[in-house]
């Protein structure tokens, strides 16, 4: 780990500063697209199968979830279709961000290992969507081995339209 930075299991008491965390990201990225009316619950999904934050210097300072696949993911179905499993067969993912500050630290790549881990311990391959302008996050993914598995159009909403990159975690 570079920097001093660490993963843990998220608590109910880091939803707070995951949220002004969140905002940091999307007011310097756009990240999320749209900003929830209900940050801590859009970090909640129903779906959530766990979720991790990084600390650096005992803040938080990062979040990513693993969550089963839910009717807007196209990852899940272009790598069943791929591998001839179960849509069942894959965990998504999910609500990644690192705080500006702390990015250049190996921090995304520490919470990627997480939620990948996390993933093959349950049996599951893991896989993502990431919205197409947001190129960051696809050369992270990329440089950690992660496949594009084709880039797609979802519509988000009456009046939007998205290019989504969807990508699978290599083999194991």
């Amino acid at each position: 780990m570079r920097a001093g930075a660490s993963v843990r299991e998220r608590g109910e008491r880091d939803l707070g500063s995951c949220v002004r965390v969140l905002a940091e990201v999307h007011e310097q990225d756009g990240y999320p697209v749209n900003w929830p009316e209900q940050p801590g619950a859009w970090l909640t999904p129903s779906s959530l199968i766990a979720s991790w934050v990084a600390e650096r210097d005992g803040r938080v300072v990062g979040h990513v979830g693993l969550s089963w696949s839910s009717a807007g993911d196209a990852a899940p179905g272009l790598w069943s279709a791929r591998a001839g499993v179960g849509v069942d067969a894959t965990a998504v993912v999910s609500r990644l961000f690192v705080a500006p500050a702390a990015r250049g630290h190996g921090v995304g790549a520490l919470l990627m290992a997480r939620a990948v881990a996390e993933a093959r311990e349950r049996g599951v391959h893991p896989v993502l969507d990431v919205v197409a302008s947001d190129t960051a996050a696809a050369a992270l993914y990329e440089r950690l081995g992660w496949q594009l598995l084709a880039t797609v159009e979802q519509q988000w909403g009456p009046e939007q339209r998205v290019t989504v990159r969807c990508y699978a975690a290599a083999a194991a």
